[in-house]
């Protein structure tokens, strides 16, 4: 063998170990780059990384601002984990500030802005490199709300410890400006650095059969509508062409399901009015059944389900805190689409659902998308986030609007929501009543309505869930306060 063949032959090994090398290294890289580039944020976000969670409480939490008050904030804690969580207004805002946890994660603002609270937000990555650098001690963003406080209370104070919940939202631009679920909690409990101690009042509110941890204005159990959904199915007569507000209808005082044995009835027991026929406009004012059965029929499952879809049923988003869909049954029978003109059958809402909607109405037929968050501050100041008003669609047109917010404004001063009436104040509204069906459980009281003064407007949407005590009173001498309270709360701030 020559040299030449002899070095050859030993740069052969070399070359192996040299490729082998290359190939661990591209491995090596591609997968550190896996992992800080395309998993970081799944590896946050899962509860098994221990070290994520305790580095979380190692920073100063921003804090959960109100009306330039701080209604969560962390304090220093002379235990290892540095800082403790505080809500100082705990029950009043439990369901939008949500709790931050050791061994039960985090929920409502808490969770839905965890990464700008604990400063891991991408837009505050500069902010991060900058403490590294400087030496200064990591903190999150604070975040400020939308909600108005005077609003908050005023809601929660109508609205007292019934079950059931109050939203209210600026028409123009889809801003939260109130959010009570009753019963509601106090957070604190929650931060208590004792996971053992945090476990068990967790498995208490969650055995509690009241659902206090449920956030009854966007989740949990959805709702009957009942005769406030007859809001949307007017709309989708008048959006249809075919029917306007003097539209008639027979006027019975009941009337047999097809194919069913089972009647419908007006809540008065009788017709809706005198006459053998009655408009669409003395029906909606009246909140009669019976025409809006036929109605439902007439117009048939498809083009209510299509305008359920324009005003949003169906479509889950954020406002961050997520929304459980509203949603309008498919595949009915002719009697059960007649009981869907009324909001019975299976139609389930959220109150944000039927608030949007009459938001949209009070706004010229514009649907804003609902939103909590007012901006994001830095630890410096300077604002990382500002969100803008975002127009979520136009389920009807301006026109229509405007016909609905007539109907809806003499429900208020000649029909059955005359206890909403505020002197000076232009209000529209709408009552209802719903039948649960469900093991002989109390009925829902529902109002829904808008307020309009100079240049200031609000929607309001109010379900009550009565107990023993008020079992047989109307939406009108229970649910219409609430919501009539509310909306001088904002016309009046």
């Amino acid at each position: 063998m020559t040299g030449t063949e002899r070095e050859a032959s030993m740069r052969r090994p070399i070359r192996r170990v040299s490729t082998l090398l290359l190939v661990m290294f591209i491995g090596l890289f591609g997968s550190s780059t896996m992992i800080q580039a395309v998993q970081t944020d799944a590896l946050h976000a899962d509860a098994r990384n221990t070290r994520t969670l305790y580095d979380s409480f190692a920073v100063e939490r921003g804090s959960i601002v109100v009306d330039g008050v701080q209604v969560a904030l962390s304090s220093p804690s002379d235990d290892e984990y540095e800082w403790q969580r505080e809500y100082p207004m705990g029950p009043l805002y439990a369901h939008i500030t949500g709790y931050n946890t050791l061994g039960q994660g985090n929920t409502g603002i808490e969770g839905a802005m965890n990464e700008e609270l604990t400063g891991t937000a991408n837009s505050q990555f500069l902010d991060q490199v900058l403490a590294t650098i400087t030496g200064q001690d990591p903190a999150g963003s604070s975040v400020e709300l939308t909600i108005d406080h005077d609003v908050q209370q005023a809601a929660s104070d109508a609205l007292g410890d019934r079950e059931g919940a109050v939203i209210a939202l600026d028409p123009d631009t889809g801003d939260v400006l109130a959010m009570v679920s009753s019963p509601t909690f106090d957070p604190n409990p929650f931060a208590s650095h004792n996971t053992a101690a945090v476990t068990e009042v967790y498995n208490q509110l969650l055995s509690d059969p009241d659902d206090p941890l449920f956030n009854r204005t966007i989740a949990g159990d959805l709702y009957f509508p009942g005769s406030v959904f007859k809001v949307l199915v007017l709309a989708a007569a008048l959006e249809s062409g075919e029917y306007d507000l003097e539209s008639e209808f027979e006027n019975p005082a009941e009337l047999q399901l097809p194919q069913s044995s089972a009647v419908v009835r007006n809540a008065s027991r009788d017709t809706c009015g005198p006459g053998e026929t009655v408009t669409l406009e003395t029906a909606f004012i009246l909140s009669c059944n019976i025409p809006f059965a036929q109605l439902a029929l007439d117009l048939g499952q498809d083009a209510i389900a299509q305008q359920a879809a324009a005003f949003g049923y169906g479509q889950g988003f954020d406002i961050p805190l997520p929304v459980t869909p509203s949603r309008y049954p498919t595949n009915l029978d002719d009697a059960q689409t007649m009981l869907t003109g009324f909001g019975q059958w299976d139609v389930r809402v959220t109150p944000l659902q039927i608030a949007m909607t009459t938001a949209a109405i009070a706004n010229d037929g514009t649907m804003m998308r609902p939103n909590m968050v007012d901006r994001v501050l830095a630890p410096n100041l300077d604002v990382t986030s500002d969100p803008e008003p975002t127009i979520m669609g136009n389920p009807i047109s301006a026109s229509m609007a405007a016909e609905m917010r007539g109907a809806m404004e003499l429900a208020v001063t000649d029909g059955l929501a005359t206890n909403a009436q505020i002197p000076g104040v232009t209000v529209g509204g709408k009552t209802g009543t719903a039948e649960t069906g469900e093991n002989n459980e109390p009925f829902n009281l529902w109002f829904t309505g808008y307020g309009e003064r100079d240049d200031r407007s609000v929607a309001v949407a109010v379900v009550v869930v009565p107990d023993e005590n008020i079992v047989g009173d109307t939406s009108n001498v229970i649910a219409a306060p609430i919501g009539r309270a509310v909306i001088e709360a904002v016309l009046n701030s």
